[in-house]
């Protein structure tokens, strides 16, 4: 799910403000989505159906006034939706594929959100989301490098460096997946992509790094097989 993270400490005494809603949020929605991608047809499917629409909408709200942007918005979710099916539906590792990925996103959201806002630092990307530092994404990197290579180790695949390794540049897509939903609603001017989920806004908001990872892996998978990254 969200690189939520690598932003910068807020003012005194609100360092860690929200955090409750978070965790509330994310111990509700996590396990459903866990079970859903462990026991797969048809809870899968059901939740592809259900975010699809929702960010269509959410895309079409952040992208008034340009069709064309509209229109890569849409392609761009719809192809994560995609390869979320058909990773899951893959008879070969497919489960502990999906498995894998959620954990080194929300590892990548963690380490992004403690990290970055304890040490602070100088900023990622100013222009575009000016809370977010480098330390947070050196956090995330580092987080998401321990999971994927615990990930593997606990289902008795791949080895562990190269996942470590792996699992960091999933952090580094996961962060530019968050950057680029950052743009949009500064370009629409919102601060977020709706309302639907308390601490988190909308589903965008949640999955922007998630969206980013699932093409991502879908399209090395594509050009190198099927049970990449276990071999």
């Amino acid at each position: 799910m969200a690189a939520s993270g690598a932003e910068a400490p807020p003012s005194r005494g609100g360092r860690f403000a929200g955090l409750a809603l978070r965790l509330l949020s994310a111990a509700v929605l996590g396990p459903l989505l866990l079970a859903a991608v462990w026991f797969g047809y048809p809870w899968i499917d059901l939740v592809a159906a259900l975010a699809a629409p929702l960010m269509i909408f959410e895309w079409t709200r952040l992208t008034r006034g340009n069709p064309a942007l509209r229109l890569l918005a849409w392609s761009y979710s719809l192809a994560a939706v995609a390869a979320l099916l058909w990773i899951r539906h893959q008879p070969s590792l497919g489960r502990e594929t999906l498995i894998w990925i959620l954990v080194c996103i929300w590892a990548t959201d963690i380490g992004a959100y403690f990290v970055g806002r304890a040490a602070g630092g100088a900023k990622l990307a100013p222009r575009i989301s000016p809370g977010k530092t480098w330390a947070g994404l050196v956090g995330g990197m580092a987080w998401s490098a321990i999971a994927s290579a615990a990930v593997g180790y606990a289902f008795g695949l791949g080895e562990t460096l190269p996942l470590a390794l792996i699992g960091a540049g999933l952090a580094v897509i996961g962060q530019l997946g968050d950057l680029l939903e950052s743009a949009a609603k500064r370009r629409a001017g919102v601060k977020d992509s709706g309302r639907l989920i308390p601490g988190h806004g909308g589903l965008l908001d949640r999955v922007d790094g998630l969206i980013a990872v699932l093409v991502a892996v879908g399209l090395v998978r594509l050009i190198v097989g099927e049970t990449w990254p276990w071999t």
